[in-house]
């Protein structure tokens, strides 16, 4: 592997940092809303699964006693 010397690094990150395309204010709120309301409906469905497991096993268990 070539060595380059720590000033041809930091050059080469420079450069490569110039190339990133960073993300506006409004993107960036969108898509944080857009992951929490992503989390929300996750954690809504999952606890409607919750409950439909707990009815059933509830229903099976109850056959038994």
């Amino acid at each position: 592997m070539a060595t380059t010397n720590p000033i041809q690094f930091i050059q080469q990150v420079r450069a490569e940092v110039s190339k990133v395309v960073w993300p506006t204010r409004r993107e960036v709120l969108l898509t944080t809303v857009m992951v929490f309301i992503m989390a929300a409906l996750t954690a809504v469905f999952f606890a409607l699964v919750d409950l439909a497991i707990r009815g059933g096993l509830q229903l099976v268990l109850g056959a038994f006693n």
